[in-house]
């Protein structure tokens, strides 16, 4: 499978740049932050210099031509709730932690000159596009969004605003692989019988290896999405020490890198 990102400079990686939709993800490199959020720290929610990070945000909106003021975060608090964005959530989240927009780890539209934007640091980006009708969506999926079903809930409220599920095409970020990640029978006990064999490997009493971007393509088909509209990145942000902030990897101490999705006009 050909590899949906590229690497477009220092600062970010592009998986969609054609028919005026840009996405992609941003790099751990080229910023202003200091050890042990070196250098292009992206999150306010973690002990990082706040002028930094604001001038990393800039930084990547020069190079996108997408100004801060134009960009939306949500909360993500691990859930599944999925917002729908207007014009007038543009700059919600952008400058400030507290005006993002509240209890949301997913957001889609339809109007351009927004960018839809995420946090992440192992957890899977999820990028939705619907090249006909316009619509474009972004989910944060951790373990708690990935088994609780984000895929699932975002293709449910594309559907809600006219959006066939067969139509939309879905590119699975950058996120820690199943070599690396391993989990319990807390976790385990959450996801779906019928995915167990697809998306794990036992490797002792109360251990498994999890792959999270897997978990999230079988239910994205489940909900309907077509398997050949899925693509799947290789990247691992525990492996790739040089180009990503790794929560595991770091122990917790790390900074995050911004998935984004946008229509310019």
């Amino acid at each position: 499978m050909t590899e949906p990102f590229q690497r477009k400079s220092k600062k970010y990686y592009t998986c969609v740049d054609a028919n005026q939709v840009i996405a992609g993800i941003s790099s751990r490199e080229d910023g202003y932050s200091e050890v042990p959020f070196s250098s292009l720290n992206m999150g306010l929610h973690v002990s990082d210099d706040e002028n930094s990070v604001i001038q990393n945000r800039k930084a990547l909106a020069e190079e996108l031509s997408i100004p801060l003021e134009n960009w939306v975060m949500g909360e993500q608090v691990h859930g599944t709730s999925v917002a729908v964005i207007t014009p007038e959530d543009k700059g919600k989240g952008a400058l400030s932690q507290g005006s993002a927009i509240s209890g949301t780890d997913g957001m889609i539209t339809h109007h351009k000159d927004i960018l839809l934007t995420a946090f992440y640091a192992d957890c899977v980006p999820l990028l939705f596009v619907e090249p006909d009708s316009g619509w474009i969506g972004i989910a944060h999926a951790g373990w708690k969004g990935s088994v609780h079903e984000i895929a699932r809930k975002m293709v449910e409220k594309l559907s809600e605003q006219g959006v066939a599920p067969t139509q939309i095409h879905l590119t699975i970020g950058p996120s820690i692989s199943q070599k690396n990640y391993e989990v319990d029978d807390h976790v385990m006990s959450h996801v779906k019988d019928e995915f167990k064999s697809k998306v794990s490997e036992q490797i002792s009493k109360n251990k498994f290896k999890l792959d999270l971007k897997e978990l999230n393509r079988q239910i994205a088909i489940n909900a309907g999405i077509l398997n050949e509209n899925i693509r799947l990145t290789n990247y691992c942000t525990y492996e790739d020490q040089a180009s990503f902030f790794s929560h595991r990897r770091d122990h917790g101490q790390t900074g995050r890198m911004l998935a984004f999705i946008g229509r310019k006009s």
